[in-house]
């Protein structure tokens, strides 16, 4: 994470921007993390109204920065899409709707208890997500609970996924990595880098077009350059011609 930094708020209390621990506990967690936000935000490219966070300290008690919470990644609805150093619970007027959550051999116990705790009896969490990309913390490894008039219920798979109601989509493992599937299309979001390869077969596919058309002009100017040298030469056959009917004509004379 970035080194610590402070802000002062209305209360002239100091809310640090870093918690001194590491982004992520393994390369499979980090690209997790980076990989679902990114394509979350991308989903939410032209909503104004959401915004998506990762990694983000999140405090919850006006003046106490010991109370505080970093989902890996989390979706709040309703509150401008802007750049945040942190996220004040009581400033932006509501808790995220949706957090997602990667778990390890180190975080296990907290995210099953302390925040499992936190999300649903005090941030009031519409949608928890727990996933464990090596599958050896959580069984099965990924679970989902949905707050039920106070309470987190498990939410129920379909074909394999977990459909989260806040966000119109489903969650899926495909290996290590979680994916979310539209169920509007039945095709999985595109993560990012998927989408830089999408854009570089597409920049591909432009290219070879380009020389394609490139070659084919080349031809037609060559093509035409052939028929205006013909027709050059059928116009000096012609004036030959014509030259030779004139002598002739005076010869007869």
């Amino acid at each position: 994470m970035a080194t610590t930094d402070l802000r002062s708020t209305k209360l002239d209390v100091e809310y640090p921007t870093s918690d001194g621990k590491p982004m992520a506990e393994t390369e499979l967690h980090f690209w997790n993390m980076v990989w679902l936000a990114q394509t979350l935000y991308n989903w939410y490219t032209d909503d104004q109204q959401t915004y998506v966070g990762a990694n983000m300290l999140m405090y919850y008690v006006e003046g106490n920065p010991r109370r505080h919470v970093s989902p890996d990644v989390f979706v709040t609805r309703g509150i401008p899409k802007r750049r945040r150093d942190y996220y004040l619970v009581w400033e932006e007027g509501k808790a995220p709707d949706v957090v997602i959550e990667l778990t390890s051999s180190s975080t296990r116990d907290e995210d099953l208890k302390d925040k499992f705790h936190l999300y649903r009896d005090v941030l009031k969490v519409r949608e928890y997500i727990l996933f464990d990309p090596h599958a050896e913390y959580l069984d099965p490894p990924l679970q989902g609970f949905r707050l039920v008039k106070g309470r987190y219920k498990n939410i129920q798979s379909i074909d394999g996924r977990l459909p989260s109601d806040v966000l119109g989509l489903q969650f899926e493992q495909r290996d290590w990595v979680l994916r979310l599937y539209n169920p509007g299309t039945k095709l999985l979001l595109p993560n990012p880098d998927e989408e830089i390869k999408e854009v570089k077969e597409q920049a591909r596919k432009v290219r070879t077009a380009a020389r394609k058309a490139k070659a084919q002009m080349k031809q037609a100017a060559a093509e035409k350059q052939q028929l205006a040298d013909a027709l050059n030469k059928a116009e000096a056959e012609l004036e030959q011609l014509r030259k030779q009917l004139r002598e002739s004509g005076r010869n007869d004379l």
